[in-house]
């Protein structure tokens, strides 16, 4: 990033409140702090979102034979309507979502976005794409700008606008949003060296050894990764485009420590009705 020297100066009894917010690692030091304290109060450097909300939802069936996946209900609301506020209250309220399997109830419910703060643009998908595929349908809507792209099916409460300066603040072209589980073997796993992503691996045959850190499901990405995408045929960047990019260094990961749920099971469902609680 650009930077400019500059000389301020502040009150004395500010400082320690501006030195709770150094951690040593994402920030650094107190001019780390003052930057990232100022970039909080002025608002996200981004302002897209892409939520992809086309999958059929065969392992959540019997219900996605009536509702897609992203409207089934947890604690009176869809998990995309929790998705939507999460963004809206971060600043992110131009929002496009892709929709296939039964997308009509999500627009009948959502709407152009108005009624939830936000405005909506809805991207249809003709046909199954995987997750990287479709940011070819959305490039049309960028403007050289990051953005941010979730899975519509995912229960998550994170700091965005934490992970947007965590990812200005690098030169890789992806950040991905990085959560632990007992059972990493049904994710993504992911190996960090720092913040750098070295490994990247799509449900990995169970062994002793495995990481237990696991892709969230949430990404920033800048709009250079368009070119890592086929300009044809079914692309997921969990198999085709993250393990590449974590080979070349251009990979980096963002732990958090909230709620998360992947409600891709009944199991994991149950969890979420028991457990899920919106921060």
């Amino acid at each position: 990033m650009d930077r400019k020297r500059l000389t301020i100066t502040i009150k004395k009894d500010l400082l320690p409140r501006i030195d709770e917010v150094i951690d040593g690692s994402r920030i650094r030091n107190r001019s780390h702090a003052i930057e990232y304290l100022l970039s909080q109060s002025l608002g996200p450097k981004i302002k897209k979102a892409f939520i992809l909300a086309a999958g059929r939802g065969a392992n959540m069936r019997p219900f996605t034979y009536e509702i897609p996946k992203s409207l089934i209900p947890v604690r009176g609301k869809p998990i995309l309507e929790y998705s939507i506020e999460l963004l809206r209250e971060n600043g992110l309220k131009d929002i496009y979502i892709l929709i296939g399997h039964l997308g009509e109830k999500i627009i009948s419910h959502f709407g152009d976005g108005s009624r939830f703060g936000v405005k909506i643009t809805y991207i249809k998908e003709r046909k199954e794409q995987g997750t990287g595929a479709p940011l070819r349908l959305f490039q049309q809507h960028l403007n050289n700008s990051p953005f941010l792209m979730m899975y519509g099916d995912i229960l998550i409460s994170i700091n965005i606008k934490e992970i947007i300066e965590y990812h200005l603040s690098h030169s890789g072209p992806v950040t991905i949003a990085i959560t632990s589980s007992a059972k990493p073997y049904d994710f993504g796993v992911v190996k960090l060296r720092g913040n750098k992503v070295i490994s990247f691996r799509e449900k990995p045959e169970k062994k002793k050894g495995v990481s237990h850190f696991i892709n969230a499901g949430l990404f920033i990405f800048n709009p250079e990764i368009i070119n890592y995408i086929p300009k044809q045929g079914y692309t997921m960047l969990e198999k085709d485009i993250f393990p590449q990019l974590a080979k070349e260094g251009k990979l980096f990961g963002y732990p958090f420590e909230g709620q998360w749920f992947d409600v891709g099971t009944p199991e994991i469902y149950e969890d979420a009705l028991k457990e899920w609680k919106k921060q």
